[in-house]
């Protein structure tokens, strides 16, 4: 793999990432156009996951902090603080929960969804799913619920979405958003609780693949660190542009691009 090759992988991955149209399916589909492409395991495609994981972990920054600072048990002067660090520290509990039980329904059949990173026509189909999801999700009357409003079923269901994108083809944030929006959870509440939860996912999947890393040709690594670069810059450009269109209410515009993308590799492939 080259270097050219490598970034032009991590800028499809950091835009893909966090737009919900399925960076694993994108990235299966990219790599089977690719002559000769190999990688040990899943591996490439986790160091790219790392530099949108990096992206993600910057842009919520303040987020974070303000969950890190809540799970401390200590007083506070006001009752307005009382109740904000309450507030982050039942969204702590649910990101555990849902991280709970993505891992659950998504570890036994680890071995089965790697077999379909080297399908480009079951990311296809897959994307299609993809497409209907944001397409309905974007109909729904009345998700006005803010993080005070979430409560543990919302946590679950939003977890079993990002079970269901393990699958190259299901967008995490696409699946994940349009879970919550059907749970009627506001926009940008749900897409903050998707990419908050992306950490903990990527942090686990990149410990299970880890055992690759010393399968990784010496004369790669520098085009393994070029496309985790290119992940990292366009992934941050990628939720802001994401966050521009939640506000406007257009998710819409990527159920259009996955069924366009999905025909067009399956008639591709027939």
């Amino acid at each position: 793999m080259s270097i050219t090759e490598a970034v032009l992988l991590g800028v499809l991955q950091g835009l893909t990432e966090f737009l919900p149209v399925s960076s694993s399916g994108h990235l299966v589909i990219a790599q089977g156009f690719l002559p000769g492409f190999r990688q040990p395991g899943v591996f490439f495609d986790l160091v790219l996951h790392g530099g949108t994981l990096l992206a993600v972990v910057f842009f919520l920054r303040s987020e974070l902090a303000k969950i890190a600072a809540a799970i401390p048990p200590r007083k506070t002067a006001t009752a307005e603080e009382a109740a904000g660090r309450a507030v982050s520290r039942r969204l702590f509990l649910f990101l555990v929960a849902a991280t709970v039980v993505t891992g659950i329904l998504g570890l036994p059949f680890r071995g089965e969804i790697e077999g379909l990173f080297s399908s480009p026509r079951a990311a296809a189909l897959l994307l299609l799913v993809t497409g209907a999801l944001l397409y309905f999700a974007d109909r729904v009357p009345g998700a006005n619920r803010k993080e005070k409003d979430m409560n543990l079923p919302d946590a679950l269901v939003i977890g079993i979405a990002q079970a269901a994108a393990l699958l190259p083809g299901i967008s995490r944030s696409g699946a994940t958003i349009s879970f919550a929006l059907f749970r009627k959870i506001d926009g940008e509440t749900a897409a903050s609780f998707s990419f908050l939860l992306s950490i903990p996912a990527i942090l686990g999947a990149f410990l299970l693949e880890a055992r690759h890393i010393a399968g990784i040709p010496e004369g790669e690594l520098a085009a393994y660190g070029a496309g985790f670069v290119a992940a990292t810059v366009t992934g941050f450009f990628a939720l802001k542009l994401l966050y521009l269109i939640i506000r406007g209410h257009r998710l819409r515009i990527f159920s259009y691009y996955c069924w366009i993308a999905g025909a067009v590799v399956l008639i591709a492939g027939a």
